[in-house]
C-alpha cells in the first residue's frame, strides 16, 4: 500500500504506527519514502501534507483523520483499536482479518450505530470474494460456494514454527537474513489463516461453513464447478451456500497444472432452460449445464488496499463487512494438550484453526482460535479434538475481547441467506 500510494491521487496518509517501536521507519524506508516527507507528528503531517512516522497508535484516534487502516494482525489489539475508532467518529478498515473472523459481526454491528465503516481490506481474498458474490447475486445466481485456493497437504495441519521452512521455498541464507515471522508463516500452511479468512467471507456473505471443516480439495481452475457442487452431483458440499477452499497439490504432492494458489472463485447454478443453454454453448467452465465458476487467479494484497480506501471516502461503502456471525475458527489440537500447557494461538505448537458453522460452535462451547494467546490448558485436550472455552483458563486481560465475541455469537445466523 505505502509502495503504490505516492501515485494515488487524493489520498493523504497523515500518519504510520506500529505496535512495534522502530518498525514504522524500517516500513517507510522499504519502499524508499522520501526523508522529506516524513514528520514527528500528526498536526505537522496535516499542515504540511507529509506523513507522521510514530511509535505510538494513540493519536491517530484523536478525530483527525478519516480513516485508520488496522494491519496488526492482532485480533485482540484489532477489536480494541476498532472500538476507539466507532468512539471518535472513524471508518476502519479491517486488513486484520483474524479480528474479523473472531467478533467481526459485533463490530461491523457496532460502526452501524456510531454511524461510521466498518470494511475488509480489498486485496485480501474475504473482499474479493465478497466482490465475486456480489456479482453473482446482483445477476440474478444463487451461490452454491464461494473460497480461495491455497497449497494444502493434509499433513501441513501438524506443522510448528520448528519445521515450518521445510516446506517454504526460501533459501537458509534468506530465512536467516529475512524478517520472516515463523509464526504467520506457518498459519498460511497449517490450515489456519484458510479457516480465518473463509470464517471473514461467511460473515460478510450470509454464508455458512460445512461442520466437516474446509475440504482443501485437489482442483484444477477449470474445475471448481465440478468439484465444488453437492456430493449428490459428483461434488464434495454437504450443503450449498457454503464457503470452502480448494488444493493447488494433488494429495501426492505434485502441482495440479492450472491451479489457483492465490486466486478465489464463486461457483453459481443455473435454474434456467435458458441459462443452462449458455453455459454449455458460452464455453465457460461448467459442470455441464448445472454449475459454472467465475474465478480471478491472483489476489494482489496491500497493492489494492486503496480500493477500500476510496470506496469509503468516496462512497461510504465497505469492500465487504460482516452481515451476521455465519461461522467460526476453531482450535483443534495439534498434539495432546496437558493441563499446564499454554496455548500459542494462530501459527503455533499448539493448534490449527478449523472452519465450523456458528451453530456448531456455540452448541460445542468451541473456542476461537482469535482469543487462543498465552491461554493455560486447564484439562486434557486429544490430538485432533476441538479446544473449548471449558478446556482453558481465560485471563481477565481478555475482558474485552471476550465481551464483543459473546456480542458477536448473539448475532448467530443458522443459514445462509
Amino acid at each position: 500500500f505505502l509502495a503504490q500510494l505516492p501515485r494515488i491521487p487524493g489520498i493523504h496518509l497523515v500518519a504510520v504506527a506500529d505496535t512495534a517501536p522502530g518498525k514504522t521507519e524500517s516500513a517507510m524506508d522499504m519502499v524508499a519514502w522520501p526523508q522529506e516527507r516524513r514528520v514527528k507528528t500528526i498536526d505537522e503531517a496535516l499542515r504540511t501534507g507529509a506523513t507522521a512516522v510514530i511509535d505510538n497508535a494513540d493519536p491517530l484516534f484523536d478525530g483527525q483523520v478519516d480513516i485508520v487502516v488496522d494491519a496488526t494482525g492482532n485480533p485482540i489489539a484489532g477489536i480494541a483499536f476498532a472500538l476507539r475508532a466507532f468512539e471518535n467518529g472513524i471508518h476502519i478498515i479491517m486488513v486484520n482479518v483474524e479480528a474479523d473472523a473472531l467478533a467481526g459481526p459485533a463490530l461491523a454491528a457496532r460502526a452501524r450505530q456510531a454511524g461510521v465503516v466498518y470494511s475488509l481490506a480489498y486485496g485480501d481474498q474475504p473482499a474479493i470474494i465478497a466482490e465475486l458474490v456480489d456479482w453473482a447475486r446482483t445477476s440474478g445466481f444463487e451461490v452454491t460456494c464461494a473460497g480461495k485456493g491455497t497449497k494444502y497437504l493434509p499433513g501441513y495441519h501438524e506443522l510448528n514454527p520448528d519445521n515450518i521452512w521445510s516446506i517454504w521455498p526460501f533459501s537458509e541464507e534468506f530465512i536467516k537474513a529475512g524478517p520472516l515471522n515463523p509464526y504467520m508463516y506457518t498459519s498460511f500452511r497449517d490450515g489456519t489463516k484458510a479457516a480465518i479468512e473463509m470464517v471473514a467471507v461467511a460473515h460478510a456473505c450470509r454464508l455458512i461453513p460445512p461442520d466437516a471443516g474446509l475440504s482443501f480439495e485437489p482442483a484444477d481452475a477449470h474445475d471448481l464447478a465440478k468439484v465444488l457442487c453437492p456430493k449428490a452431483e459428483g461434488g464434495v458440499l454437504d450443503r450449498v451456500g457454503t464457503v470452502d477452499v480448494v488444493s493447488a497439490l494433488y494429495r501426492d504432492g505434485t502441482w495440479i497444472r492450472d491451479h489457483i494458489q492465490e486466486g478465489l472463485f464463486v461457483v453459481v447454478p443455473s435454474d434456467n432452460p435458458y441459462t443452462k443453454t449458455s453455459f454449455v454453448e458460452s464455453g465457460w467452465d461448467s459442470n455441464g449445464d448445472a454449475y459454472t465458476a467465475l474465478y480471478r487467479p491472483y489476489h494482489y494484497v496491500g497493492f489494492e488496499l486503496s480500493v477500500s480506501v476510496a470506496e469509503i471516502g468516496l462512497y461510504g461503502e465497505a469492500t465487504g463487512s460482516a452481515q451476521g456471525f455465519y461461522g467460526d475458527a476453531v482450535c483443534v489440537a495439534k498434539k495432546d494438550l496437558l493441563p499446564g500447557d499454554v496455548l500459542d494461538g494462530e501459527g503455533g505448537f499448539c493448534v490449527w484453526a478449523k472452519a465450523i458453522s456458528a451453530k456448531t460452535s456455540v452448541a460445542v462451547g468451541a473456542l476461537p482460535i482469535g482469543i487462543s494467546h498465552h491461554m493455560p490448558v486447564r484439562r486434557p485436550v486429544p490430538r485432533g479434538a476441538i479446544v473449548t472455552w471449558d478446556d482453558v483458563e481465560v485471563p481477565d486481560s481478555l475482558e474485552q475481547a471476550v465481551a464483543i465475541r459473546r456480542e458477536a455469537e448473539a448475532l448467530r445466523c443458522d443459514e445462509p441467506s
